[in-house]
Order: C-alpha cells, then sequence, then structure tokens
C-alpha cells in the first residue's frame, strides 16, 4: 500500500473516532437534558434530589445533579446491607439455629433439665418465600422428631428460648410508628419464625359499621387488638395495625371493603423468641414430649441470661438459607425483614453481638475501606428508617465496587429488571429501557428512589442512582417522570 493510502485509512480512522466521541458527547448530554427538564418540573419546586450516572468501564461521571446530597432514599439502602453481606459473609454463609440441654437423658426417656433453643438470627425459619403455603413450620416438626430419636419422652425442666445474641432492642432509629405494628414493620430478632408475622382475618358487614376479628394464626397467647376498622365502599386494604415491639395490646385502624366474609390483615408478631418456642412446645407435645416447666424466655427471665453454652450439650444445629437465597428475596421483592436480618448478621459473624448498633459498626468499616463515605449515614439495614442520609455517589460508589468484586454475578440477580420482575415489573414497559436497567427501588411516603445497573443499547455499562424526596405528585406519577430519564441511559 503506498503513502496515499495509508494517510486515507488513518483520515478515515481519525474520522471514525470523532463520531464515536461526538455520539458519546451527544448521549450524554441527553442523559444530563433529562434530568434538568426532570428537576425543573413544577412537581419538584420543593424537593431534594440527588442523581448520579457514571461509567463502569473507568468510573468516570457521566451526568449529575447534586450527587452529593444525602437524602432518605427508602428501600434502595437494602444495596448496602446485601452487598456487605455478600462481601463479608459470603454468598454460601447460612446461619443456625441450635438447641442445647443443661441435662442429662435418662434410660426411660426423661431429660433431667431445660432445653435450650438458641437463635442465630435466621430470617428464613417458617419463611413463606421457602416453604409451601401452610408448610411453613413444618421444620418444627422435624426439630421434635430429632428429639424423640434421642430418646426423650419427658423434659422435667422448661423450654428456653435465647434470641439474646441479638438484643432486645425495640425497632431501629427513624422507623415511623404508623409503620411498627404492620408486617413490613417486624424488625428482625434473635429467634424468627414465619416471617415474623400474624394473619389477622376480618369479618366485614354493611359500610360505616364495625368489622369483626374472626381468626388470629399463628395462635399467639394474650394478643389483644382493639378493634377500629369499619366497613366501607372502598377497595382493597384501607386498614392499619399499630403495635410496639413485645407488647400484646394492639390496635386496628382503619377500613375495609364491605360484606367480605373473611379478609386478612398482616401485622407484625410481637415476640418472635415466645412465639417460637411456644410453636416448638406444641410439636414436641404431638410426638408425645411433655414439658413439665412450659416455655420461658431469657428477655423476660434476666437470671436465665446466666448460662454458659460451652457446658451444655448441643443436641440439634440447624441452618438455614444462605445469604444468596435470603439476599435474592430481600431486593427482588424488597423485604424489609430479610434485609435487617442479613445486616444483623454481620455483626453477629464477626463479633459474636448481632444488634443493630454493632452490626452498623461493622458496615461502616467495610464501607469506609471501599467507598467515600462522607455524608452518609446509616441507621438500618432495609430503609424503613427516615433517619438514613444517603446521596446519589454514595450508590454509585458502591455500585461501581461491587461491579470489580468477585460477587457480581450473584449480587446483580437480585437485582429486579425493569419491566420483567419484581418491584421493578411495571417499570420501563415498552420502552427502550425494558430489560435494560436492573435495579433497586425505594418508595416510602414522600420518598422515591431508583438504584442499579444499565446496560444501553449500544453495549455501554453504567450505575446510576436517583432520588427524590418530597415531590408534590403521586408515586406512580413521580415513577413516570423519572422514567425518562432511564430511556436516554438506556440509548448512551
Amino acid at each position: 500500500m503506498n503513502l496515499v493510502g495509508m494517510k486515507i485509512i488513518q483520515i478515515y480512522i481519525l474520522f471514525l473516532i470523532f463520531l464515536s466521541i461526538a455520539s458519546n458527547v451527544e448521549a450524554q448530554q441527553n442523559i444530563q437534558k433529562a434530568i434538568e427538564i426532570f428537576v425543573e418540573d413544577p412537581v419538584n419546586k420543593n424537593a431534594a434530589i440527588s442523581i448520579h450516572v457514571i461509567n463502569l468501564e473507568n468510573g468516570n461521571e457521566i451526568a449529575a445533579y447534586k450527587s452529593d446530597l444525602a437524602i432518605t432514599s427508602a428501600s434502595t439502602t437494602k444495596l448496602f446491607s446485601t452487598a456487605a453481606a455478600y462481601e463479608l459473609l459470603g454468598p454460601q454463609y447460612r446461619a443456625s439455629t441450635r438447641i442445647y440441654t443443661d441435662g442429662n437423658i435418662t434410660s426411660d426417656g426423661i431429660l433431667q433439665g431445660n432445653l435450650w433453643l438458641r437463635g442465630g438470627g435466621d430470617v428464613s425459619l417458617g419463611s413463606k418465600y421457602f416453604n409451601q403455603p401452610k408448610k411453613e413450620l413444618d421444620f418444627l416438626n422435624s426439630w421434635a422428631d430429632s428429639l424423640s430419636k434421642l430418646g426423650i419422652k419427658f423434659i422435667q425442666g422448661a423450654l428456653i428460648a435465647d434470641a439474646s445474641d441479638f438484643g432486645y432492642a425495640g425497632v431501629p432509629d427513624g422507623w415511623d410508628w404508623n409503620d411498627i405494628g404492620n408486617y413490613y414493620g417486624s424488625p428482625a430478632r434473635g429467634l424468627n419464625i414465619y416471617d415474623n408475622l400474624v394473619k389477622v382475618n376480618f369479618r366485614t358487614f354493611s359500610p360505616g359499621t364495625k368489622s369483626a376479628i374472626v381468626s388470629i394464626f399463628p395462635e399467639v397467647s394474650g394478643l389483644r387488638y382493639k378493634n377500629n376498622v369499619y366497613s366501607a365502599n372502598v377497595n382493597g386494604d384501607n386498614s392499619y395495625l399499630y403495635g410496639a415491639p413485645f407488647s400484646l395490646d394492639r390496635s386496628a385502624e382503619g377500613k375495609l371493603p364491605a360484606h367480605q366474609s373473611s379478609f386478612e390483615v398482616k401485622g407484625s408478631l410481637p415476640d418472635p423468641e415466645l412465639q417460637t418456642a411456644f410453636e416448638l412446645q406444641k410439636a414436641l407435645a404431638n410426638v408425645g414430649i411433655q414439658t413439665e416447666d412450659g416455655c420461658r424466655t431469657v428477655r423476660t427471665n434476666s437470671i436465665l441470661s446466666n448460662r454458659n453454652y460451652n457446658k451444655m450439650n448441643l443436641l440439634i444445629e440447624y441452618f438455614g438459607k444462605t445469604v444468596d437465597e435470603i439476599a435474592y428475596w430481600t431486593n427482588l421483592k424488597s423485604v424489609n425483614l430479610f434485609a435487617e436480618g442479613l445486616l444483623n448478621q454481620l455483626g453477629y459473624y464477626l463479633s459474636g453481638d448481632g444488634c443493630t448498633a454493632t452490626s452498623l459498626q461493622h458496615i461502616y468499616k467495610f464501607l469506609e475501606k471501599n467507598i467515600d463515605t462522607k455524608g452518609l449515614v446509616l441507621t438500618d439495614g432495609s430503609g424503613l428508617s427516615r433517619s438514613n442520609a444517603i446521596s446519589a455517589s454514595h450508590f454509585t460508589s458502591l455500585l461501581n465496587y461491587m461491579w470489580h468484586s468477585k460477587n457480581i454475578d450473584s449480587f446483580k440477580k437480585t437485582l429486579p429488571v425493569a419491566g420483567v420482575s419484581g418491584t421493578l415489573k411495571n417499570l420501563c414497559k415498552e420502552k427502550v429501557c425494558e430489560g435494560k436497567v436492573v435495579a433497586k427501588s425505594g418508595t416510602i411516603s414522600g420518598v422515591k428512589s431508583y438504584a442499579g445497573y444499565v446496560e444501553s443499547t449500544t453495549g455501554k455499562k453504567l450505575a446510576f442512582a436517583i432520588t427524590v424526596n418530597n415531590f408534590n405528585c403521586s408515586s406512580t406519577q413521580i415513577s413516570d417522570k423519572m422514567e425518562k430519564i432511564l430511556v436516554e441511559m438506556a440509548q448512551y
């Protein structure tokens, strides 16, 4: 090839590079323009907004608006608890529940002592996400069968439930009273069962008349609801269940559709530690094992905290679901209990203390080593707390870190796909961003957020976060407006 031909090829290559750069600049400008239109929308006149988009190939910023503004982000907070669980515990880590005895089993089947049920914070025990309907409590039968096979026929002492390794705090800081008592506001404990919820079934009558509570499952001894739920011409559940942790005195407020023979409303379980012991006692009775002194808990009997498991005999160790399995449902369906449980496992695994405060210390240490945490405030693992303060750049920094982690494939699989699955099923339907966005959503009153990854139509890999507080429209309407930014990212 002569010199003229080589120069022509060089000029052509330079021209292609120029076109590529120009195209990228235009696409970048389109994203920034979509952000500006969103910010200037009248519904956001009084809103706090933080947006950040980066290129995962080099970490460079593509577009932004107040990316360092740390604000409440709702359930996108779960990205921090699930990412930390993958990195610090590992995808195959499983919490365990152990059963000990402090006595001996005689030749005629008498356990001369107590049976101790030690919680390890397993949130998968009896969960609907891992069991068929009405099979959630079958694990208790397997425990009872195992104890029967050990020759136990009678327990001369008590069945003692111990969830103390995870503390007995009420709820994480910043949880709203309106959430506590409802199923999604049930905190994780050292012992968890049946997703820590109760199902309250109401019968409704003519509009304007008070409903009647017809059943509660599981049976909770002493649980009382002050019922102020009325029958009304409404669609769906317009009721709320209120109650403080460990309290058996609760209230039901609001409205339910009229003329319903049975309408189910889910609330939080007051005392999962005691409930697990109660359910196990029933399972033991079903195989003929009676307990002389009934059920007790360490929380309500401080003298029982003076126990030494090193001097006891371990009878059963039951392992729950893996971090990978729990994190999947945590992000796909935004399960608050699972997110709090994963957070608490960090403290328990690393220091033997599974309380929220200790676990938050460990997640901060992990984050400080890997991202810029200036301005970051985490007070829970689920995002139900309004005290959390997270900026868009905090999210993109975490997402960028995870992009280069050995756990990225597992982590990404937990994220809903826009227009396809989970909490993003109705987002980006029949738009270019459908199937191109995998992200965690966040929604509480006055807060909407998305954070995750985008694979554009040109093959570019992006990380993004969009959070808005105090917008002046419905959650659905603000999501529709956010979609326009996602469309531009998908075309980058």
